[in-house]
């Protein structure tokens, strides 16, 4: 996309939209100050808030941090839920992400987080009426995760975890002239790096392909099982090429790569017989490609934080007043 490299540098497109960079950046600090002086509502929820989002516009990672997050916590006890806008979703209610919600109607990454994690997942245009759903029918949680929303000033948060991948802050300017929603740096509690080559200081996180693709019915086939078979591979995600390229890494050699649209629905797509190739995608893409093509392969990403950033959010949590989380 024209404007995407545009953010690279500070060329002559984005020189051409500076100027209206610099309304985005004054209607944004605008809007920040009517929420510091209280002049727009900021509400506070009974457990601890943590907010996993970016200040870069497109895919940065969010996703597979919140699941890392969730499972690291819920591998030390504590009951944790997840709450999120739904992107892409085609419906504008607050609901349950539940193990068969049709991720249509609840957005493809709260479908795959809720398949992958367990918990228990709303989903709603204003976060603040998800986290208090959640809370009323799951009493028992004791940490609050957010997809995305670090922009979403209307939810107070405990914990804010900006996440960054290659791109760093592009060329440092706001939207549009530039990639940032707001300007960088900004307080946060926590910077993780989802890239393999860190653009500034934060901890990272170490990102791989699972050595095995997942069936629709939860079963498994070893990758290494594929390398002789005709293959093609899907991907409906922000960077469909790094996934291409992980299968490449582990010796797959797909004849055709196909990359769709984020958040792409699927339903026009045509299946593939099971004859001619195997078809190949991301666990995102598997939600709403299983329905049309059943005998499709998931393959997993591995995302793994390193110990350091997990230790530096437990000793966040544990160092709220009132909510002691260990």
């Amino acid at each position: 996309m024209a404007l995407q490299r545009a953010w690279r540098t500070r060329g002559p497109l984005a020189c051409l939209l500076w100027p209206v960079s610099l309304l985005f950046g004054a209607l944004a600090a605008l809007r920040r100050a009517l929420y510091r002086l209280g002049w727009l509502a900021t509400e506070r929820i009974d457990v601890p808030v943590i907010v996993v989002g970016n200040v870069v516009a497109g895919g940065a990672g969010k996703t597979p941090v919140v699941m890392a997050i969730v499972q690291h916590l819920q591998a030390r006890g504590i009951a944790v839920g997840v709450i999120s806008r739904g992107h892409g979703r085609r419906t504008d209610d607050c609901r349950e992400v539940r193990p068969d919600s049709d991720p249509r109607d609840v957005g493809d990454e709260p479908a795959l987080v809720r398949r992958a994690t367990g918990a228990p997942m709303f989903v709603a245009r204003r976060r603040i009426e998800a986290a208090r759903a959640l809370r009323a029918a799951y009493p028992a949680v004791r940490v609050l995760v957010s997809d995305d929303g670090l922009q979403h000033l209307a939810l107070a948060r405990d914990i804010e975890i900006c996440v960054f991948d290659d791109r760093g802050i592009g060329n440092g300017w706001l939207l549009p002239a530039g990639p940032l929603r707001e300007p960088w740096p900004r307080p946060a509690d926590l910077v993780l790096h989802t890239g393999a080559h860190p653009a500034f200081a934060g901890y990272t996180a170490r990102r791989a392909l699972a050595d095995v693709a997942l069936r629709s019915d939860g079963t498994s086939v070893p990758l290494s099982a594929l390398r002789d078979r005709p293959l093609i591979a899907v991907a409906a995600i922000a960077k469909p090429e790094a996934f291409f390229e992980m299968l490449r890494g582990q010796g797959l050699a797909p004849s055709s790569c196909i990359a769709l649209p984020d958040h792409h629905d699927f339903e026009d797509w045509a299946p593939v017989p099971a004859a001619r190739a195997t078809v190949l995608c991301t666990e995102k893409d598997a939600v709403k490609l299983w329905r049309h093509q059943p005998d499709a392969l998931a393959v997993p990403l591995c995302f793994t934080p390193e110990p350091a950033f997990l230790a530096a959010l437990d000793a966040q949590l544990s160092s709220l007043d009132g909510h002691q989380a260990s």
